[in-house]
């Protein structure tokens, strides 16, 4: 198991168990491995045999209470994490996977106090360090939370390849800097806005490593003089500094009331905005109003179950709305659907003809508005000032969009939420949606 061998090591287990029925640890460790392999009905048999044999085996009640906070089984994972730190109650861990728990309740308080109680136990311990990163974003508490969030360590194979210090701060008057790439897609497009902050606090030269779907729309970003896609050559030390893009905030002291906000950033390139204003103006006429659609985003996020819509058929009432043409934006997941659609939300299907997000940016530039899940071109059109609807669900909703509010200080005056008024509750959103672009449409 050590080793990543899970074919051997499984069977091992297995062989334990055969000689020695009631071994706890064989148990344990076996429903660990089909609890990482995705066999969760099995898995937790193992947790359970684990536990009648011996209860008092505190990690196995813990990785029991993980398995089954993941799959949203709230009551019994809270008790299975009472156990584990009836057993440890010193455990960070325990603590931190309580607050995590917590968190996703929305019971934020307690949520806080468990991950306080895990570093009070251990200062060191990052994971919860990061957890709390998050809740106290999602809150606004922006000076601790950027802090917090340092504990991450998603920029390490960047970080072990140049040999330029890491920027906290210093004065960058006729400096170089070299912005790093982590997370996703939409990271990198909320957070590339920090070019131009840092060119206004003396950089001489501002270099962006992103994704390759990103490479041709970063060219017009502000504060930029190269672009590098993360899967070309890279030098290791061109430049003064280097930062991940999700420290800057850290060190710019951004604040909820100072976040620099000032849209647009990004811009879509000219020949292709007139190419799709072309593509465009053959599915639609003049008078139409022209909204993008956007329903899923990338399925290996996280939680994108919750985040992105389960089909196109919950849009279908939008197509009632007179003087309305839709268009999928859709790439990837959900793609299909778009090529068929419910017959009652006439859609033109412009997935397949967009390379990459300057295509996007291009379409986005023909728009009268986007409609989209909490996916990168809800980041794109905010930052190009684009008028965007974002839909949000209940659970584990993102730290950028905070909580309760209708708008975002990301993207003042073109952003507005939509949130679920409970986990799953799609139909509602999308009638308060359809109501507000029924207003839309005939405003004057």
């Amino acid at each position: 198991m050590a080793d990543g061998d899970a074919q051997e090591a499984k069977a091992c287990f297995r062989e334990a168990i055969t000689l020695v029925p009631d071994l706890a640890e064989a148990h344990a460790n076996l429903g660990l491995m089909l609890d990482q392999a995705g066999m969760l009905e099995e898995a937790e048999s193992h947790y359970l045999c684990s536990i009648a044999c011996n209860s008092n085996l505190g990690q196995t009640h813990l990785n029991l209470g993980a398995m089954l906070a993941r799959q949203k089984r709230f009551e019994e994972a809270d008790a299975a994490y009472r156990l584990a730190l009836e057993l440890a109650p010193d455990s960070p861990a325990a603590w931190s996977n309580l607050g995590v728990l917590q968190a996703c309740r929305k019971q934020e308080d307690e949520a806080e106090q468990s991950y306080r109680k895990a570093l009070e136990l251990d200062a060191g311990y990052r994971l919860a360090q990061f957890n709390l990163s998050y809740l106290l974003l999602r809150q606004g508490r922006f000076e601790e939370g950027w802090k917090c969030l340092e504990a991450r360590n998603w920029y390490a194979p960047l970080e072990k390849h140049l040999t330029c210090p890491r920027w906290r701060g210093e004065p960058l008057d006729g400096k170089s800097l070299l912005i790093g790439f982590e997370a996703g897609h939409g990271d990198m497009i909320q957070l590339c806005r920090y070019s131009a902050v840092l060119k206004a606090r003396g950089a001489a030269k501002i270099s962006v490593i992103c994704h390759p779907g990103l490479k041709t729309l970063f060219a017009t970003l502000d504060g930029v003089d190269s672009v590098i896609a993360i899967d070309e050559d890279l030098p290791t030390s061109d430049w003064d500094y280097w930062s991940p893009p999700l420290s800057i905030p850290l060190y710019c002291q951004t604040r909820l009331d100072s976040i620099p906000a000032s849209l647009p950033y990004l811009r879509a390139d000219k020949a292709k905005a007139e190419y799709w204003s072309s593509v465009l103006a053959r599915d639609s006429s003049p008078s139409d109003l022209r909204v993008g659609l956007v329903w899923k985003g990338n399925p290996r996020f996280e939680n994108d179950a919750d985040r992105s819509l389960p089909n196109l058929e919950l849009l279908a009432s939008l197509g009632s709305i007179a003087g309305v043409r839709f268009f999928s934006m859709q790439k990837g997941a959900g793609e299909e659907d778009a090529a068929n659609p419910p017959r009652s939300l006439p859609l033109v299907n412009l997935g397949p003809q967009i390379a990459d997000f300057a295509d996007t940016a291009a379409i986005v530039a023909n728009l009268d508005l986007v409609i989209c899940v909490d996916t990168a071109v809800a980041h794109l059109a905010g930052a190009m000032g684009k008028a965007c609807w974002v839909v949000l669900p209940d659970y584990k909703t993102d730290w950028r969009w905070l909580t309760v509010r209708s708008d975002s200080p990301w993207y003042p005056g073109v952003m507005r939420l939509f949130r679920q008024p409970s986990a799953g509750d799609w139909t509602t959103v999308v009638n308060e949606v359809r109501t507000a672009l029924q207003r839309f449409v005939v405003k004057p």
